[in-house]
């Protein structure tokens, strides 16, 4: 099945970062289309009046300093779409689009992740303080709070690695993850795959009920592989195996370091060298607490590294 990733970029260093990950990935495998995307802000005009003029009326209504941001945004994607073939991907496989915003830079790319139906977005992350991109509504960081039905993918500065580490609780969250995960490394020659669990907090293993998995992935499969013992870890590797990913590069890592399982994923990370992390998260309608959750702190305190969420 041919799968489609949407790529927000800016022409920056943090998007060319983007472009190395995905061609690390990716490189030789034909199943897979990448939409590069620049929105150049437009905020001459109320979104009322940008949401009824067509591109060309609204080109007409921006500042010289617009169209000269939009002239070089159409350049980097010549330039992008270079580098990618340079790191192994087709030119049949890349497309391109520079828009001037609809709404704002941050609805926009999210608006075309949902109208066009992609199986991830791609945000590079810019390199200021964590804390300090919450706090003052970056991108990716509007994004990450908006957007909970697209899986989302962050890198965080050079990403050398083809190693993935997957937390795993128990819950559907965390199995939907790896769903996205088995879907998206079918055929992919490099990755490997640790599935990590730490019980420091809870002091022993979740207990998983297969009756709430029912309505995902029917009776039959959770009765068979989420009422076993080792089911924390059997269930996340047999959807795996039936994605397609050889077994041979299936890993599990058990722990009972630590006190904080945000730290500890981070942590395992940095020790293991793993270039990617991926997480459920839990809907956005639940409360989560005054620390959060894992994933939010995990990629508050992450560097050099790509976190995939999946809500």
């Amino acid at each position: 099945m041919l799968k489609k990733i949407l790529i927000a970029v800016d022409g920056s260093p943090y998007s060319t970062n983007s472009l190395r990950y995905l061609g690390q990935l990716f490189q030789q495998l034909p199943d897979i289309n990448f939409h590069l995307l620049a929105i150049v802000p437009a905020s001459s005009l109320g979104s009322a009046a940008r949401d009824w003029l067509t591109e060309a009326e609204l080109l007409n209504t921006v500042s010289p300093a617009t169209r000269k941001l939009l002239a070089a945004q159409k350049k980097y994607m010549l330039q992008a779409t270079d580098t990618l073939r340079r790191l192994g991907l087709a030119e049949e496989q890349i497309h391109t689009s520079v828009r001037l915003s609809q709404r704002s830079v941050a609805d926009d790319i999210i608006h075309e992740a949902r109208q066009g139906k992609y199986d991830a977005l791609l945000i590079g992350r810019r390199g200021i303080g964590k804390l300090e991109e919450i706090i003052m509504g970056s991108v990716s960081a509007t994004i990450l709070e908006k957007c909970h039905d697209v899986p989302l993918w962050i890198i965080d500065g050079q990403v050398n690695s083809c190693k993935f580490l997957v937390p795993v609780d128990g819950t559907s969250h965390s199995l939907k993850a790896i769903d996205h995960l088995a879907f998206i490394l079918t055929d992919n020659p490099c990755a490997e795959v640790t599935l990590f669990y730490s019980k420091a907090l809870l002091g022993s293993h979740p207990r998983i009920k297969p009756e709430d998995f029912y309505a995902v992935w029917g009776k039959a499969w959770c009765e068979e592989n989420l009422r076993r013992p080792d089911s924390l870890f059997h269930a996340p590797q047999q959807l795996l195996l039936d994605g397609g990913f050889p077994a041979e590069r299936i890993f599990w890592l058990e722990t009972s370091m630590g006190i904080d399982p945000s730290r500890q994923i981070l942590r395992q990370a940095l020790i293991d060298d793993f270039g990617t992390i991926v997480m459920g998260r839990r809907g956005e309608k639940i409360k989560k607490g005054i620390f959060r959750g894992v994933s939010d702190r995990v990629l508050l305190m992450a560097e050099e590294v790509a976190i995939w969420i999946i809500g």
